[in-house]
């Protein structure tokens, strides 16, 4: 076997991690002094009298007894555990440690302590264990793909290809399939379809598929599978991100959602809101299913709550045939909104001022029109009946884990778990389990969870993460009205933007700080006082970039110092406008990328730092990748002789920008 299996080799290549960077819990969030553990994600012991929580600030696993409703044991790991998964006969607990050179940790539960480490890519999460006990499946989130790690010869034996950031799996019961989400869309963003989608892994052939899910689907969080395996359950944002932001009642904006997929025909069975009419369930997260199958839970990060699903319930009404209408009668009104008009509007306007020099595409086949864009997904009454929200005591639940009839879910701002009989009547009380001390909030963390607490938001229907998960973006193009109706732009990372105003594609805003202002009264629609806006804006300047996948052990390849050297040269000019070290010159330029429908010519240069990250590209995300935007773009070619740039010098420049 190739893995180390001595706890001193073990703390030898923690040390060895920490010295080559930067792990993840430090880069991905705001730095700061303040100490917590950070719940994320749970799983039982076979027996269930246990639960393994993973504290991704703190940087170690806990034992929780069940019975007794107390921390037993404490393991520290070298790198921020992202997910855990425990082998079939319960004798090996497997928990991704993500950083650039991530690790699979391998612990003993019985003895409590780590016998191994396994390499893995950058930011490994999401593991699951096949059901022979012989494989593991673990999600390489910045990488772009799943390692299949063989348990026996304690290795790697394949890469497979994701989508954009795998997060999570799931395998079915019989072993032959893996299901990976990914967390956000792939594509452009200017397309009349953009959805994140799930990756299919056929585990004997690794032959790969793809399941895509409804149109605006973004911010993927967690999968589960049903008992007998014919059902997986996916949590996430369903944006109706062409319509104007005038409002956010009724789901305007964003939807609440869990998509059904039906496992034996490898595809969508259908989408339906997590919200209520007037009350939004924002930032759906975790989702598992009871061992009987009766309960569906899904922890709400947005809004503080779990919703209990009435799992048989749901499949009949999602599998009943629709009862047919009169010619020309509507099927049922709640299936019909301005929405639907409104959809159809944008979308005919835009085909109809034309294509683009760049192969923009015209009105396809498919396009909405009345009638058809409302559905399940709109329809924020379906669950009446079949679902109850329960309020929790914490901030911020993630992960879940049912355990008999009993809800256990992680709240990651309050360092606990919250303890929901699912048998117990709506008003009964929920406990808690405290994991350690009450945690004291420095400005940075009362910041992050103002960020993320959609209660901000007129009738709760999303916070500021729904449109930037972790500060970053959504993969999607936005309407927002600060620069007219009729525009749409991409989404912006919030990183280093408190220090490369102006703020937003188009600059219509000074600084970020007034956009942060903006986006609370004009976006989440709520009336937030200047206090919360300030600690907002200091866990977003706080905010540090994750080192690039295209470092080799966090430095330039050798074609990315080509790259530079071309970067740096006046044969591109590309410094011109991204000089170092923010890669930006903070001005805006006409590069002669303005659409018929664009109300402006000039856009601000963006930093291109973590630009690996934030695809796609240019003010609407009309490029996938950063080759495309140079290589077919007008961008980049108003300075300097990109043009002229054979294929490797434009590989090697690509490299160095997507180092950054």
């Amino acid at each position: 076997m190739r893995i180390m299996h001595t706890a001193q080799r073990f703390w030898v290549s923690a040390r060895a991690l920490a010295a080559c960077g930067m792990m993840a819990a430090a880069t991905v969030r705001a730095a700061e002094t303040g100490s917590y553990l950070g719940p994320g994600t749970l799983v039982a012991s076979r027996d269930g009298s246990a639960l393994y929580v993973a504290n991704s600030d703190a940087g170690q696993v806990m034992l929780v007894d069940l019975h007794r409703g107390k921390v037993i044991h404490r393991i520290d790991v070298p790198a921020e555990p992202t997910g855990l998964a425990l082998s079939p006969d319960g004798t090996r607990l497997f928990v991704t440690c993500a950083s650039p050179q991530s690790t699979v940790g391998v612990i003993d539960p019985r003895r409590g302590e780590l016998i191994a480490t396994i390499p893995a890519g950058h930011t490994a999460m999401g593991p699951v264990v096949t059901p022979d006990g012989k494989r593991l499946y673990v999600c390489n989130r910045f990488d772009n793909d799943v390692s299949v790690i063989d348990l026996e010869a304690g290795r790697e034996i394949a890469r497979l290809a994701a989508a954009r950031e795998p997060i999570a799996a799931a395998v079915t019961p019989d072993g032959r399939s893996v299901l990976v989400i990914n967390h956000l869309p792939a594509g452009r963003a200017d397309g009349y379809q953009v959805a994140a989608v799930v990756t299919l892994i056929d585990t004997r052939t690794h032959r790969l598929g793809a399941i895509r899910l409804p149109s605006g689907a973004t911010d993927l969080r967690d999968i589960c599978l049903s008992p007998d395996g014919r059902y997986a359950y996916v949590t996430h944002i369903l944006a109706h991100y062409e319509l104007p932001t005038t409002q956010v009642e009724y789901g305007w904006m964003n939807v609440n959602a869990l998509s059904v997929i039906d496992t034996r025909e490898s595809k969508l069975l259908n989408t339906v809101s997590l919200d209520d009419v007037k009350l939004g369930a924002a930032n759906p997260w975790g989702v598992a299913c009871s061992a009987e199958g009766k309960s569906i839970c899904v922890a709400h990060a947005g809004t503080h709550e779990l919703s209990v699903i009435d799992a048989p319930a749901l499949l009949k009404k999602l599998l009943a045939p629709p009862a047919r209408a009169e010619p020309g009668e509507v099927q049922d009104p709640r299936f019909y909104d301005d929405r639907t008009e409104l959809l159809d509007y944008f979308r005919r306007r835009r085909a109809a001022l034309g294509a683009g020099e760049d192969g923009y595409l015209e009105d396809p086949p498919d396009l909405y029109t009345a009638g058809t864009a409302a559905g399940v997904p709109d329809n924020l009454s379906f669950l009446a009946g079949l679902r109850r929200r329960v309020k929790l005591p914490g901030n911020g639940p993630r992960g879940l884990a049912v355990v008999g009839s009993k809800a256990y879910v992680a709240e990651y701002f309050s360092d606990s778990l919250a303890v929901v009989d699912l048998q117990s009547s709506p008003a009964s009380p929920v406990s808690t389990i405290a994991l350690g001390p009450k945690p004291q909030p420095t400005v940075q963390r009362r910041g992050e969870m103002l960020f993320h607490d959609a209660t901000l938001c007129f009738q709760h229907w999303q916070s500021c993460g729904s449109c930037h998960p972790e500060a970053r973006v959504d993969g999607l193009n936005w309407d927002l009205v600060n620069d007219g109706v009729g525009n749409s732009k991409n989404t912006r990372s919030m990183l280093l933007a408190h220090r490369t105003p102006p703020a937003m594609a188009a600059g219509v805003r000074p600084a970020a700080a007034a956009a942060v202002r903006a986006g609370l009264s004009h976006i989440l629609f709520g009336v937030v006082g200047e206090e919360e806006a300030a600690v907002i804006d200091g866990y977003l300047k706080a905010l540090r970039p994750v080192p690039s996948p295209h470092l080799e052990n966090g430095r330039l390849s050798p074609a990315a110092v080509r790259g530079r050297s071309l970067f740096e040269s006046n044969r591109t000019g590309c410094y011109q406008c991204h000089p170092a070290p923010l890669y930006t010159d903070l001005a805006a330029y006409n590069v002669a990328t303005k659409r018929p429908w664009d109300h402006h010519a000039s856009f601000d240069t963006p930093t291109l730092i973590e630009v690996w990250r934030t695809a796609p590209y240019l003010h609407d995300g009309r490029y996938r990748t950063v080759k495309e935007l140079i290589t077919r773009g007008k961008h980049g070619r108003q300075r300097g002789d990109i043009g002229k740039l054979n294929d490797r010098q434009i590989d090697e420049l690509v490299e160095f920008v997507l180092s950054l």
